[in-house]
């Protein structure tokens, strides 16, 4: 078995070295070291030059005087990854440490202390991972600047929502992920790093999502953490605003911040951490045919919480109403819209009129993750009461007082 061993081969007239990537054709592919993959059916083996070895990491991290103190907690994801040569799977493997040490950059901006925290996909992320991932940000902005997340895109939105809510700061908090693996030539692992790292250090006093702003390496975007949310699978620009423009726009190679729209500034803000969340709390997605059975199954469980993504202005079928009157009498059911840009608005048709009466709260233009989150936090730190009252209430900029076209 040669993968996983560094070979040099001969095909076509030419010489190629590189290690041998699994294979479920039968051709010999490689991984040249510019970082692409290359497939042969007819070679000729030169040489074997060994076992792909485990580098040891031993280079330090620089520090300069006169530059702010900056904390990047770890938790994994892409911007952390590289690719596994063996099983030709891309898995998270750089720890914080080294993230850093192979951007320089980063010592003119700001000195870096880093932290391991988690080393996960972030599908793997859970509630009791924001907790512990909160109260870590909140004994870190006691005595940093700032502080940076490296975490996974695909839940990053989920993360970003829940810090907003759990922690009032007075510092930036800047979540930052990459869609390409550090390894390949595409990454944009460094740009979004660097473009966060300047962010982190800025007259800003929130959490923030930064990521590529286009398809090309000129600028990203800093968006709210409440208002952001992957919008492609592989794009390096996957990350849009919803219902609200980004609070910055980051030049590159430049660095130069240009502000967006209003933001939480630097100090204006009390550092406080509420750090409970309610588990019990799902998100429906409504379609054509789906039985109102799936709110009487959760309801029975104990659950006490519901964002329903209805469509259009707020909707489902009729034959849901009688259900939904009895479950919002012992809880709070909310409904955003399958549309994501837009507001929800159930006064136009017979149907969300009915749900109104039945005790369903609009959305307003909340992100459907984003309500589930909120809720989440609200039952968890309020009684049921004063959440019920609150999830109508911008409290992080979650809620924009009015929609823009």
């Amino acid at each position: 078995m040669l993968t996983g061993k560094r070979v040099r081969i001969r095909a076509k007239g030419k010489v190629f070295e590189g290690i041998v990537m699994p294979s479920f054709t039968g051709n010999l592919v490689l991984k040249l070291d510019n970082g692409y993959n290359v497939g042969f059916v007819e070679y000729e083996l030169i040489e074997v030059l060994g076992e792909l070895e485990k580098v040891e990491f031993k280079r330090e991290i620089l520090r300069k005087e006169g530059l702010p103190d900056v904390k990047i907690i770890s938790t994994g994801g892409t911007i952390a990854s590289k690719v596994d040569y063996r099983t030709g799977a891309v898995t998270s493997q750089f720890t914080a440490e080294e993230i850093i040490s192979e951007i320089p950059e980063l010592a003119e901006i700001c000195n870096v202390s880093a932290e391991l925290l988690y080393n996960i996909l972030s599908e793997n992320m859970k509630p009791a991972y924001w907790i512990e991932l909160a109260k870590r940000v909140y004994e870190s902005l006691k005595s940093y600047e700032g502080v940076i997340i490296t975490h996974g895109t695909d839940t990053m939105h989920f993360s970003a929502s829940a810090l907003s809510f759990m922690l009032s700061t007075p510092k930036p908090v800047v979540f930052v992920g990459a869609q390409r693996s550090s390894d390949r030539p595409s990454s944009d692992a460094t740009m979004n790093l660097l473009c966060s790292a300047k962010l982190s250090v800025s007259d800003v006093g929130e959490v923030l999502v930064c990521m590529h702003g286009s398809t090309s390496d000129d600028f990203c975007y800093a968006h709210r953490g409440v208002k952001v949310r992957k919008m492609h699978t592989s794009r390096r620009d996957a990350f849009q605003s919803i219902n609200a423009k980004p609070v910055a726009r980051i030049y590159y190679p430049s660095l130069e911040i240009d502000w967006l729209s209003s933001r939480f500034r630097r100090g204006e803000r009390e550092l406080e951490l509420k750090d409970r969340l309610e588990e019990k709390v799902v998100l429906i997605k409504f379609f054509p045919g789906l039985s109102a059975e799936i709110i009487d199954f959760f309801h029975s469980k104990g659950y006490h919480g519901f964002v329903i993504e209805g469509t259009g202005l707020g909707h489902v079928s009729t034959d849901w109403i009688e259900t939904l009157k009895r479950v919002c009498e012992d809880s709070i059911v909310v409904m955003t819209s399958q549309c994501l840009f837009g507001r929800v608005c159930d006064r136009v048709y017979d149907t969300g009129r009915d749900l109104l009466k039945a005790g369903v709260i609009e959305g307003e233009d909340m992100l459907p993750e984003t309500a589930l989150v909120k809720l989440m936090f609200l039952l968890g730190n309020y009684d049921f009461e004063t959440a019920k009252k609150l999830v109508k209430t911008n409290l992080v900029g979650e809620i924009e007082s009015r929609s823009v076209y």
